[in-house]
């Protein structure tokens, strides 16, 4: 079960850029099922922990806050629904769902460059915008339909890692333009759907990051729409115009 009165979080993407950012910031705010192919984030978990070099035997009081690391290919078949009775059997209910795992390639010769970009329709759409719907739902069925009242109680909400690609184009990001546009109308529609048992839905578009906006203004983002109230709403990210003050966050879309 939760430890505390901490959020459960269950973070996709979490040994990328940006879910290292985030597993780094706030282990200690939120109890973390942090999902990963291969390599874990740089903090504290069941598979790894600090030491103190000169008393390998003292406590570390860091180790007292640590993730839960999942590794999983959630491309498979199967593999949603284990990650999510995981994270229900280890805190027995998820709080924040943080749809950040992403796949992206670029394509510089364009879509008519043989079949590059062809055979990465697939890829992309199966990361980017079926893997966030797989969990959603399955959340939604095995955890917050039927729990309204606590649902609201607790704020439950999805905060799906979309991008600036899906509402502008850029050169040779066709397909992961088109999967983040695709991923902010689900967020959308989920928003609608889930406001009947109490569950909010929004998505972050932030622009390249750590080049343009710093990642640790991104991992705060998620935590300010975790705390807000707002829903079904892209917002963008270290992009113009200025953001109001003491935000992250600007509406990108209507």
């Amino acid at each position: 079960m939760s430890t505390g009165e901490r959020r459960v979080c269950l973070l996709t993407g979490a040994s990328g850029t940006l879910g290292d950012a985030f597993c780094q910031a706030y282990y200690r705010d939120y109890d973390i099922v942090a999902v990963c192919r291969t390599r874990t984030p740089a903090v504290p978990s069941q598979l790894e922990w600090y030491i103190d070099p000169l008393a390998p035997n003292a406590t570390v009081p860091e180790n007292d806050s640590r993730v839960f690391v999942v590794r999983s290919d959630l491309t498979e078949p199967g593999e949603v629904e284990r990650v999510v009775d995981l994270a229900l059997a280890r805190f027995g209910g998820v709080d924040l769902l943080v749809n950040n795992a992403a796949h992206v390639r670029l394509h510089p010769g364009g879509i008519v460059d043989g079949d590059a970009a062809l055979d990465d329709f697939d890829p992309h759409f199966a990361l980017n915008v079926a893997v966030p719907l797989r969990l959603s739902a399955r959340l939604a069925q095995r955890c917050w339909l039927h729990a309204g009242p606590e649902n609201r109680a607790r704020n439950r909400n999805i905060v799906n890692v979309s991008s600036i690609s899906g509402s502008e184009v850029y050169p040779a990001q066709t397909l992961y333009s088109a999967s983040k546009a695709a991923l902010n109308q689900l967020t959308r529609n989920i928003a609608a759907e889930f406001a009947e048992f109490g569950v909010r839905a929004n998505a972050i578009a932030p622009t390249t990051f750590p080049a343009l906006v710093p990642t640790e203004q991104v991992a705060r983002a998620i935590v300010e729409l975790d705390a807000g109230a707002v829903s079904g709403g892209v917002y963008g990210v270290g992009v113009e115009p200025e953001r109001a003050a003491g935000s992250s966050l600007r509406l990108a879309e209507p």
